[in-house]
C-alpha cells in the first residue's frame, strides 16, 4: 500500500516519510487512532516505504520488487499479528489468507468486519500466548530481503497479561527490526508495552476527506457523500458500511417511529418493533446511528445554531418541525436511549425486546415529559 492510496492524514504521512529520510526510525512505534482513521493502512504504507528499493520524495515507488510483494502482503520480511477468535492452539498464521483478503478489500478494517471473515459469531477476540511466542520467533531472525524486518501488531488491546512475554523483544530487538503496534484505545494497552513505544497519534478524518473519498472512489453524488460523511463523524469504516445501506430509508423510517411514539399509537408501535427487529444487526446499528445524529441536528436547531446543521433540504425541513415539538432536554434523553440501544445491539441483544423498550421510553419522554434526574425539562 502506498501513502497516496490513503485518504487524508497528510501531516502524519509527512512525519513518517521524514523519519525515514532523516534516519530517525524508532524500533517500536504505536500508531494510535480511532476506528476508521486509516491507522492500519498508514502502518502498512510506512513499512512499504521503508523497504522500497526506489523511494520517491513523498511515497514508495509502487513498482519495485519489494513494493509489489508488499501490495500483496506477501513480502518475506513483513509479518502480521492480530486478534483471533479460536482456541489457544490457534495463532494468526492460521488465518493469514483471510487476513490478506480482508485488508486488500478494505484497508479500513474493523474488528467486527474481521470477525465476519472468520465466521466467528460471538466468540471473544484475543491475542493468546501462542501468538506471543510466534511473534518472538518471527522477530528472532535477520531480515531476509529488505533492510528491515517488520511486524505489524493490530489491536494490542487484546494482548492481556500474556503480552508481557513480548517485553524483551520490544526492549532488545534484533538489528533492523521494526515493531509497529496499531491501536484504538490507549487505556486498554498494557502500560509495560505502552512505555516502551514511540507514540504516533492519528486523528479521525475530517468531513471533506471522507466526502471527497466517497465521490472519487465510490461514485457518490455530492449530496449523498456529504450526508454519509457527516453521519460517519470522521470514521471511514462507518462511511463505507453506510454505502451498503439505504440511508434515505432510515430518515423516513426514523421520523415515522418518532411520530408513532409522539401519537402514542400502541398497535402501530408494535408493528414498527416487529419490522425493525427483522432489519438485521448492521441495518439496526446504522438506523440507530442515523437517529442519534438526526436528533442532534434537531438540538442544534433548537439552540439557534441551524447554520451548523448538515442535512439535505427535505430532512432539514423535517428537523425544523421536530425541533418545535421536542425541547433540548427531551432530545438529549432520546439520544441517550438510542445510544444505549446501539451499544446493546452490538452485543447481540434481542432486537424485538430492545426496540419495544426504547419505544416505550420515547413515548414517556414525548408525552409524559419524563426525563431522568439531571436533565431539566424546559416547557415548550
Amino acid at each position: 500500500m502506498q501513502f497516496k492510496q490513503i485518504t487524508g492524514q497528510s501531516a502524519i504521512k509527512q512525519r513518517l516519510i521524514t523519519s525515514v529520510n532523516e534516519n530517525r526510525v524508532s524500533h517500536a512505534q504505536l500508531f494510535l487512532g480511532p476506528e476508521g482513521s486509516g491507522s492500519l493502512a498508514l502502518a502498512v504504507a510506512y513499512a512499504q516505504y521503508l523497504s522500497c528499493e526506489d523511494k520517491q520524495p513523498d511515497d514508495s515507488c509502487g513498482v519495485c520488487s519489494s513494493c509489489r510483494k508488499y501490495q500483496k502482503l506477501m513480502h518475506p520480511d513483513l509479518h502480521f499479528s492480530y486478534p483471533t477468535f479460536g482456541t489457544p492452539k490457534e495463532s494468526s498464521i492460521d488465518f493469514i489468507e483471510q487476513w490478506r483478503t480482508a485488508f486488500t478489500e478494505n484497508p479500513y478494517l474493523s474488528l467486527d468486519t474481521w470477525r465476519g471473515y472468520l465466521d466467528s459469531g460471538n466468540k471473544q477476540a484475543n491475542i493468546n500466548i501462542l501468538e506471543c511466542h510466534q511473534i518472538i520467533k518471527k522477530l528472532s531472525f535477520k531480515p531476509f530481503e529488505s533492510v528491515y524486518k517488520v511486524l505489524i501488531l493490530w489491536l494490542p488491546e487484546y494482548l492481556d497479561k500474556q503480552g508481557n512475554a513480548l517485553l524483551k523483544v520490544i526492549e532488545e530487538p534484533q538489528p533492523n527490526t521494526l515493531f509497529l503496534l496499531v491501536a484504538q484505545n490507549q487505556d486498554q494497552i498494557l502500560n509495560t508495552i505502552l512505555s516502551r513505544t514511540q507514540l504516533i497519534k492519528i486523528p479521525c478524518l475530517n468531513f471533506d476527506d471522507v466526502k471527497n473519498h466517497l465521490i472519487a472512489q465510490h461514485n457518490q453524488t455530492e449530496t449523498a457523500a456529504a450526508e454519509i460523511a457527516y453521519l460517519s463523524n470522521g470514521n471511514m469504516t462507518e462511511a463505507l458500511g453506510m454505502l451498503q445501506q439505504d440511508a434515505k430509508g432510515y430518515h423516513n423510517l426514523f421520523v415515522q417511529w418518532l411520530r408513532l411514539c409522539f401519537g402514542n399509537k400502541g398497535l402501530e408501535v408494535l408493528s414498527f418493533v416487529d419490522q425493525s427487529s427483522k432489519m438485521g444487526r448492521e441495518n439496526q446499528k446504522n438506523f440507530l446511528r442515523y437517529g442519534i445524529n438526526f436528533i442532534r441536528e434537531c438540538c442544534l436547531i433548537s439552540a439557534g445554531a441551524e447554520g451548523m446543521v448538515h442535512l439535505p433540504d427535505q430532512e432539514l425541513d423535517t428537523a425544523r418541525k421536530m425541533a418545535k415539538v421536542m425541547n433540548i432536554a427531551q432530545s438529549e434523553t432520546i439520544i441517550d436511549e438510542l445510544e444505549k440501544a446501539h451499544y446493546h445491539i452490538e452485543r447481540n441483544a434481542n432486537p424485538k425486546i430492545l426496540f419495544l423498550d426504547v419505544s416505550l421510553q420515547i413515548i414517556k419522554v414525548l408525552n409524559l415529559k419524563i426525563v431522568p434526574p439531571g436533565n431539566h425539562y424546559i416547557p415548550n
